[in-house]
């Protein structure tokens, strides 16, 4: 359980970088930085929690992860002459981000006596709306409603990790192993420019 906690404290880590970095490039100010920081790290798991009747939502009752939040916001003000001269870094911290939380919202989501299937689509939730948001707020096109693949990765994953359970795999191989599949679909959907058919 440690372990799990730990890693939904990194995935709120990274996914703040994430929104921070993408606020700074948008010009923000440090408190509109902080803000689509705060919204990126929670907004998918918020919603989560409020659809599988998890309420208060998770964040509320845990001061860590506003440290969390803090901690991600203040890597991107100290390193950003540094971090923004990457062009990849808000795309690799977006993809930890959504490696880790799909796996921590299906978790939860099975907790709560969700059946299989319609618990993938909540860790695709948990994974990709903070996303959705802080695109929102920065004016630009979700990722999700553009050509690359990024949700079906998150349900790719969080199909992989259903089947490893079913076979009663030992979730110290089941969660890492389903992770690092959903970010090895995105790094190599990007990197050979894959995508779905358009519509």
């Amino acid at each position: 359980m440690m372990i799990i906690y730990s890693l939904d404290l990194i995935g709120t880590v990274a996914f703040a970088i994430s929104g921070a970095l993408s606020a700074a490039d948008k010009k923000f100010d440090w408190f509109g930085a902080t803000f689509a920081a705060f919204v990126t790290a929670v907004g998918g798991g918020s919603v989560r929690d409020i659809f599988i009747g998890n309420v208060p939502v998770s964040w509320l009752g845990d001061m860590n992860y506003l440290i969390a939040i803090l901690i991600g916001v203040l890597i991107t003000l100290l390193f950003k002459p540094i971090v923004m001269k990457w062009k990849k870094t808000l795309f690799l911290f977006d993809t930890i981000g959504i490696g880790v939380f799909t796996i921590i919202g299906l978790q939860k989501a099975l907790s709560f006596g969700i059946h299989p299937a319609m618990a993938a689509i909540m860790g695709m939730f948990s994974a990709v709306l903070g996303g959705i948001i802080r695109d929102t707020l920065c004016n630009d096109i979700p990722l999700i409603f553009k050509k690359e693949i990024y949700a079906i990765a998150c349900l790719i994953g969080a199909g992989f990790y259903l089947i490893l359970n079913y076979w009663l795999v030992s979730d110290a191989i089941t969660i890492p192993v389903s992770m690092l599949m959903i970010i090895l679909i995105r790094l190599t959907s990007v990197n050979f420019n894959l995508s779905l058919p358009r519509l």
